[in-house]
């Protein structure tokens, strides 16, 4: 294929052939990466009488433009029932009957023998937002991974019922959310591979939150109780429990023992029967991944995941996997019973957060991808392009890129099913809460794809389309009553901060990088409304250990930083810290300069009431940096150098509420946001 010829493939599949680099500098793509990103995607082949979907917004003007010659017949049904029938010529603009409502409707068109089948799609221009936030109100909660969270009650990591707690003791005090990691489903057999980012399934739950205690079958099963009163078992769990970090493999040899133990005497119910017919295959074959990743041992090197099992095996339609399913109905209903309890205590803890009146409640965070030796993927191998993985091109502080190991989903396979598997992500991660964060928004306009085994510099940016998933997100959103959060930190393509802003998506501030270009951090009351304001993230220095550079001095243990980096850093950390000091006292919240060097509990409260008092509707705040923590709960960038994803808070939800420091923090903040 010729350079010109290639160039405008490349083009229409949505590969962009040539992009803006961290210089700033227009940068061409390889013609072995064009080549290499058209062999994965399946790209639409000929033209159609009609699109597999189009989507309208409620301002669109309601009519299609049929493709050919001669007479269509067409039949729409809506979304309610109610059929609408008339012809078109090809070439002409077929008019869609008036008044259709939001929501998704069915346009079929025939000529002859022939029919081709049409999704329309009606939405909202904005997504839901909450009553309190439309009439200018400010809400605050606390950010919290979940399995960081202590207890005097859980085994070794924070569960479902901790959440329950954590929601009452935080509205107790005056908040009204609390915001979690992903609680995707991860990989029970592989409990050591713990990244929540990097999940087997975004449609399913991580079954080691499932709180054991809560599990009626437990307590009534007394083979399961006289396990539990081993010494042995006590003796585990108390390990598990003191552990200043999560010791994955142990919590799950606990909780699946008991489980087990539990499933033996179980006898299923309407309810849990009514939730397996509901998740039908995609539950079947999610629950047959886990079994079968349980039954197949790690190999010699160190391989797992469907990736690793013989050919044979790397479809669920296969007729090894359909055999093998046949002979173990028990496990597979074993744990899709574990993703039933999952649900329903997960549920409970949205039913407790309205109870108490909370306006959001709870807000779920939606990771941008799964893992390359996922459940999805052995799944939807169609969907999700094993050919290639997503990361981010280089730039000043990754002159290699970032390469996350996690494979796109094809834009083109989703627009020909109808947005259908984006549909189903949504309406999965919108259930049970009050605001769903997306990570990495602007995977909605595009991605950086990386031809599979290639370094990330050999990637380039595929285009997503944008519009209809706006307006799906949005019409999903009002259907769930959930609002949308958009993680849009990093560089932002400019082209999609109006399209976020326009329709309603909260945008998310972090105080460290809410300076101006002469290093001033910004006033509280320039934070702009629609935004959710906060100290730091998961990806972040914590508040404390940010002013003690802490992360600093653990970038250089763990051999992140070469050359002079590390004194650069240092410098700019120093006037970053100056200029946060002048921002306290111009707002009011700091009259008397610190000291030294270390977070003080004045300086972690004036801070906290700086934020408390933003004009951002929304503010969440991280329970590490109401104790002080310093240490992270994950370093980007590292995997072994550093044990991310399992740091613990340090001490337990107890001891946290009834800490005269903590409460302080809360009180000032709690009252700062009522003020606005």
């Amino acid at each position: 294929m010729k350079n010109g010829n290639l160039d405008q493939a490349a083009r229409d599949a949505g590969i962009a052939v040539d992009f803006i680099n961290a210089k700033g500098e227009a940068e061409s793509i390889s013609d072995e990466t064009k080549r290499a990103l058209l062999a994965v995607m399946e790209t639409p082949k000929g033209k159609l009488p009609l699109p597999p979907v189009h989507v309208f917004t409620v301002r669109d003007k309601r009519q299609l433009s049929v493709e050919g010659s001669g007479e269509f017949l067409w039949m729409l049904e809506t979304e309610s029932g109610k059929t609408f029938n008339g012809s078109v010529q090809g070439g002409e603009t077929l008019i869609l009957p008036p008044r259709l409502t939001q929501g998704y409707h069915q346009l079929t068109l025939r000529k002859g023998r022939k029919q081709w089948q049409t999704r329309l799609i009606i939405a909202p221009r904005r997504c839901y937002l909450p009553t309190a936030l439309a009439q200018g109100e400010k809400r605050w909660g606390a950010l919290v991974q979940l399995y960081t969270l202590r207890s005097e009650r859980n085994w070794g990591i924070g569960d479902f019922g901790d959440l329950q707690q954590m929601l009452e003791k935080v509205a107790q005090h005056g908040g009204d959310f609390v915001g979690l990691n992903p609680l995707h489903a991860l990989y029970p057999a592989h409990a050591a591979f713990a990244s929540p980012y990097s999940p087997s399934s975004r449609r399913w739950l991580n079954v080691l939150y499932i709180d054991v205690n809560q599990v009626a079958a437990f307590s009534e099963s007394r083979a399961a109780q006289r396990w539990w009163q081993q010494v042995k078992t006590q003796k585990a769990l108390e390990n598990a429990r003191a552990s200043d970090w999560v010791d994955y493999p142990a919590v799950a040899a606990l909780k699946l023992n008991a489980l087990r133990l539990a499933w033996a005497t179980y006898a299923p119910d309407s309810a849990f029967d009514a939730f397996v017919a509901e998740g039908g295959d995609h539950l079947r074959y999610q629950a047959a991944f886990d079994a079968i990743l349980t039954e197949r041992t790690q190999d010699a090197s160190g391989a797992w995941g469907w990736p690793a099992w013989p050919e044979g095996w790397h479809d669920p339609q296969q007729p090894e996997v359909q055999a093998w399913c046949a002979e173990h109905e028990d496990e597979i209903r074993f744990w899709s019973w574990l993703q039933f309890l999952a649900q329903q205590q997960f549920a409970a803890c949205w039913q407790r957060s309205q109870q108490l009146g909370m306006t959001v409640g709870l807000y779920r965070d939606l990771a941008v991808g799964v893992a390359q030796q996922s459940a999805e993927t052995w799944q939807d191998p169609q969907l999700y392009k094993l050919g290639a993985s997503v990361g981010a091109p280089p730039d000043r502080l990754g002159p290699l890129g970032q390469n996350w190991g996690l494979p796109p989903l094809d834009p083109h396979v989703m627009r020909a099913r109808g947005y259908q598997p984006f549909i189903d992500l949504l309406r999965a991660n919108m259930r049970d809460c009050g605001a769903l964060r997306i990570d990495h928004v602007m995977a909605l306009l595009r991605l950086w794809w990386i031809p599979y085994g290639e370094g990330a510099d050999k990637g380039a940016y595929v285009a997503y389309p944008v519009r209809d998933l706006l307006a799906i997100l949005a019409l999903e959103s009002h259907r769930h009553r959930c609002m949308v959060i958009g993680e849009d930190l990093g560089t932002v393509p400019k082209e999609i901060v109006r399209m976020l802003r326009d329709s309603g998506i909260f945008s998310w501030k972090v105080l460290f990088f809410e300076q101006d270009a002469q290093g001033r951090y910004r006033q509280p009351d320039a934070w702009p409304r629609q935004s959710i304001a906060s100290a730091s993230t998961h990806d972040l220095p914590t508040l404390a250990g940010f002013w003690q550079a802490d992360d600093l001095a653990l970038g250089e243990r763990v051999g992140m930083y070469g050359g002079d980096a590390l004194r650069d850093l240092q410098q700019q950390r120093d006037a970053q810290k100056q200029a946060l000091l002048k921002a306290l006292q111009q707002a009011g919240t700091l009259t008397t300069l610190p000291r030294n060097t270390a977070m003080t509990p004045a300086l972690n409260v004036a801070m906290h009431r700086y934020l408390a008092q933003t004009e951002s509707a929304l503010l969440g705040l991280q329970p590490e940096d109401w104790l002080g923590m310093t240490a992270p709960v994950n370093v980007p960038g590292t995997v072994d150098e550093y044990p991310n994803w399992r740091r613990k808070i340090s001490v337990t939800l107890e001891t946290m509420f009834a800490d005269k420091a903590v409460k302080k923090v809360l009180k000032a903040v709690s009252e700062a946001r009522k003020k606005g």
